[in-house]
């Protein structure tokens, strides 16, 4: 039998909702989902995925670099993962509100070099 797949399915995707699909208000259901699926789509290590949970107009700090909306966000994830080798991430609920959520995270990789 053949498998039929969907023009519109990306397989490198788990078949979990993406990060913008949780919204406010939050309870601890809710804010779990949110921060496996926050995991999901970063260990995905797709930068497009991952930056399309942000906003626009986003702005990050890391270490001594600072960046400013999608496309900075986007490509500083490029540069992260093609020096970060088998990026695994691990979030965990720290605490929430019913409009903000806290995580804890840990990461692990290593380099390219």
């Amino acid at each position: 039998m053949r498998k039929v797949v969907p023009r519109n399915l990306d397989l490198r995707r788990p078949a979990v909702p993406s990060p913008t699909d949780i919204r406010p208000p939050f309870d601890a259901e809710t804010a779990h989902r949110k921060v496996k699926a926050a995991e999901d789509a970063w260990n995905s290590r797709d930068p497009d995925w991952v930056a399309m949970a942000y906003t626009e107009d986003s702005e990050w700090r890391n270490r001594d670099e600072f960046l400013r909306g999608r496309e900075e966000v986007r490509a500083f994830l490029r540069r992260k993962w093609d020096r970060e080798l088998e990026y695994r991430l691990e979030k965990t609920l720290w605490a929430f509100t019913d409009d903000r959520i806290a995580v804890r995270f840990e990461y692990e990789s290593r380099d390219a070099d």
